[in-house]
Order: C-alpha cells, then structure tokens, then sequence
C-alpha cells in the first residue's frame, strides 16, 4: 500500500538567462570598487544549526550516524530559506493545529505528527500529482480502507477533521505493526508493505538503518527540519506578529440528516452565501448533499 505522496514543486533553470545575468558587462559586483564605495555590501547568509537535543515523537535524531548530519542539514536549509512556502504554512498553524492537535492526542498520537500534516500538504487541502487529496494526502483506496467517504458528491479526504481521525488510525495501525513511531511515518510515505519488504531485504531494524527511495529517505529529515523551524520561527528568520498568524474559524454548526438536491438553495434558506458554504465545508463536492438513512452530516456555518 502507498496511500500518501508528498507533494514536490520543481521548475527548470534557464541556463541562456543565468548565463546573461552572470557575464553582462554592464553588471556591478556587490564587492567591486564601484559598489563598495556606495556602502553595499554582498548579502549575508548563514546556516541555521541544528538542535543537538532535537527529537520527534521522543525519539532523538542520531546525528553520530554516518550521513545523518548532512541530509538533516539539507532540509533545514531548504525549510528556512524557502520563504513564501514557509511563511505561508506558519500563518496557517495558527488556525490548524488547534484543531489537528486534539485530535492527535484523543487518538494516543504524539503531537509531533502535527508536522506530518505540513509535509505532506502545507496546511492545505492540497491535491498531488497522483491524485492524493487533502491536509493528509490520502489516495482514494486507502481514504476509504480507513472509513472516508469518497464518491463525486462527497469526499471526505477534504474534511480536516475526519482525515486527522483516519491519518491517527492509520499511525495506529503502523506503531502496532512497528512499534516505533519513526518507522510509523516512514510508512506514511511509502506504505507498510513497502517498508517491510525494504526492512527485511536490508536487515535493519530502524529507519536509519535502511536505504531507501528518494522520496522516503528525505521524509523524516523534514519532519525534523520542520519540527525545528516551526518551534522556534524567530532563530530561523520568520518574525511574526500577533495578528500574522491566521485565526481558528468562527463557525456555527447545522446537522443535516436528509438529503439535500440543491446546496445553492440550502445556502439561500440559511441566509449564507454560497461561495462561503462552500469555503467552509470543502468536502461538498457537487451541487448536492445525498445523504443515507443512517447517516448525518455536520456543515459548519459562518457566524455572521
């Protein structure tokens, strides 16, 4: 089973632009006479160090290991001076951990896997190129293996707190099969029997033991990397203020327990916009709401 991908944003270098950026002779150095003279002085950059005491899920991140140091190195990097991306998934902490975090805890998660639903997604209801949905980034079979709802009216991988309840019960499943929560998130990313079969093919018994595809050998360095950057956002260079943080939604709740033919219409009754409906439950999928016997469905509401 692979029921997760993380979602990469790539693009290409324009060689012929860089070639002409870097040997126009009309181009001042920032440390050439003429830029020296006028107080310039080239950019500073530093790496940020990594936390010696850093854990996840309690456990410690070997960096006596050969390699460990390097490639946790490597994400950091990448998460502190990924500006846009990372300002953007701070300001949405603010509203989202609130609600993933008890849940995690309910569940008898450790809290750090609030940084799994960042990796994978960003805080949004994102959609990867194979098709995984949502803050969790299920794949269709295993979003309905762990009890959501997915069909062209309704899909419930967009519903954050019910994919949060089927993410903990799949990291259930995984801690049982593993007991370790590193290979649990590990697992995540590449699935339990993917794992397995790499665990017994290499003999090891821990994720740092094993040799892996790109994609999951980087994944638990990020959580790391993201654990530390979004701990302490000042001592990476992210300095917000009180009001930069987005809110937690102020909502009201409707339960619904029939069938709804016409949610623009329901929208209008509730005196509420469309677009804001919408907005508010991004699990409707369609123009409609069927809902069975012995179902309900909660929509949240604005306030006002």
């Amino acid at each position: 089973m692979n029921p997760w991908k993380p979602i990469f944003f790539g693009g290409l270098a324009v060689a012929s632009l860089a070639v002409a950026l870097f040997t126009n002779s009309e181009t001042v150095h920032p440390s050439s006479p003429e830029m020296a003279g006028a107080g310039h002085h080239p950019q500073q950059v530093s790496p940020p160090p990594i936390l010696e005491e850093l854990q996840f899920a309690g456990a410690p991140l070997p960096l006596e290991r050969v390699g460990v140091r390097e490639r946790m190195e490597k994400e950091l990097l990448i998460g502190t001076f990924r500006h846009s991306s990372s300002l953007l998934t701070l300001k949405r902490s603010g509203r989202w951990f609130p609600v993933i975090e008890p849940i995690l805890i309910d569940s008898g998660i450790p809290v750090d896997f609030k940084y799994l639903s960042v990796i994978e997604s960003g805080l949004a209801n994102a959609v990867s190129p194979s098709d995984a949905r949502g803050f969790w980034q299920f794949m269709k079979p295993a979003a309905e293996e762990f009890g959501l709802r997915v069909d062209r009216d309704v899909d419930e991988r967009y519903h954050v707190v019910k994919a949060t309840r089927a993410a903990c019960a799949y990291l259930n499943k995984a801690h049982r099969r593993y007991g370790d929560w590193v290979l649990a998130a590990a697992s995540y990313n590449m699935g339990m029997s993917g794992l397995s079969r790499r665990m017994d093919e290499q003999g090891g018994a821990a994720y740092w033991d094993l040799m892996l595809n790109d994609e999951t050998a980087r994944y638990v360095y990020r959580l790391y990397a993201t654990k530390q950057v979004m701990e302490d956002p000042e001592a990476h260079g992210f300095v917000l203020q009180a009001e930069d943080w987005y809110a937690p939604l102020e909502t009201r709740d409707t339960v619904l327990v029939d069938s709804v033919d016409d949610l623009s219409a329901l929208a209008q009754r509730m005196g509420v916009s469309y677009n804001a409906l919408k907005t508010l439950n991004p699990w409707l999928r369609s123009r409609k709401l069927p809902i069975d016997d012995d179902q309900y469905y909660v929509l949240r509401l604005p306030l006002r």
